[in-house]
């Protein structure tokens, strides 16, 4: 299935790095809860690459990663300010409200915020009839594949401070991102004035290990309480710290992210060649959307899995992992060529 799957850059396994670390870090006895030398690896690998000031705390899912970091932040009358398209919105179910997180959902032409958005919402502020706004949050990529620049994340950080109001990062492919720009990590989070981030790993090669960091100062105060009421407080920490420590180490999850974007790129190119077939939006990072004719997607249905994005104009998203492989897009592009030559 590997070489079938195009659902999501979550469908494949660990990287091997990964599942070595972690037979390492289970030998032995180590402290819980995250008192142990792969966490203490983990966490410095994550401030040199963020920054020596940042917290960091590890959890087994990007849900977590968000709705915890989130709820850490928020009083009871406060608001997230989100794209629909956000994950906390179309895919997190009932977990936000569960915690107490609540989104106030905003369309959007391409699933990204621009500074407008948050102007226009902070009229709200003082409104005891509306939810408070207390943070703005974007995806780096976005959830339609899209790479914000450090100067479009910035103009949205500054809309946001200006209204005091915090910017949250959903970073579950923030890797991604990083190789589409050719820039560091730093460059898109830290210096472009991101407060709360989900960094991803788990798309990036990991078993199942995501990152809360808090880069404002003070920002995760309390974060361990939340952590424990939303069952995140993991006794085996060494688990995740292992992972992460892996994946960063040779900065092997930026070289997963480059091979994927690499992947994307030349399967974006080759449906772009395909009769009938036409891209809904530029393959930016690792996913690509794709309008299909009737005759190919039953094709490339009957052998491989990909998503329906929007059933109404046939549009499909295929996505490309660090571990899909060449002669994979490859033969997907041959057969959807042949079923549309037919």
């Amino acid at each position: 299935m590997r070489d079938r799957s195009f659902a999501s850059d979550n469908a494949v396994g660990a990287h091997p790095a990964v599942l070595a670390a972690l037979a390492d870090a289970n030998a032995g006895a180590l402290g819980s809860y995250g008192d142990d030398p792969h966490t203490a690896a983990a966490v410095a690998g994550i401030r040199r690459l963020l920054g020596d000031h940042v917290e960091v705390r590890l959890v087994t899912t990007g849900t977590a990663a968000n709705v915890l970091g989130l709820a850490s932040v928020l009083r009871a009358h406060e608001a997230v300010i989100a794209p629909a398209s956000a994950h906390l919105v179309t895919d997190e179910s009932t977990a936000p409200g569960t915690h107490g997180v609540h989104v106030i959902a905003v369309p959007t032409a391409d699933g990204r915020l621009r500074p407008g958005d948050v102007d226009a919402l902070a009229g709200t502020i003082g409104n005891p009839h509306a939810p408070q706004p207390r943070v703005v949050s974007m995806t780096q990529s976005s959830e339609l594949g899209l790479v914000s620049t450090p100067a479009e994340t910035r103009a949205l950080a500054d809309a946001a401070h200006r209204h005091g109001l915090l910017l949250h990062m959903d970073g579950a492919r923030l890797a991604n991102a990083a190789a589409a720009l050719g820039l560091p990590p730093r460059a898109l989070v830290t210096d472009a004035g991101v407060d709360l981030l989900a960094l991803g790993f788990t798309k990036a090669g990991a078993l199942g290990a995501e990152a809360i960091v808090g880069l404002a100062p003070g920002v995760l105060d309390g974060i361990d309480m939340t952590l424990k009421r939303g069952m995140q407080l993991v006794s085996k920490g060494r688990a995740l710290g292992a992972q992460v420590a892996a994946l960063l180490q040779d900065d092997r999850w930026l070289q997963g992210a480059a091979h994927a974007n690499a992947l994307a790129a030349r399967l974006a190119d080759g449906l772009a060649r395909v009769p009938g077939v036409t891209l809904a939006r530029p393959a930016q990072a690792n996913a690509v959307f794709a309008i299909l004719p009737p005759a190919v997607e039953a094709a490339l249905a009957a052998r491989y899995v990909f998503y329906p994005w929007n059933p109404a104009t046939r549009e499909f998203r295929l996505m490309c992992s660090w571990a899909t492989t060449a002669p994979a897009v490859d033969a997907l592009v041959a057969l959807a060529t042949g079923a549309a030559v037919r």
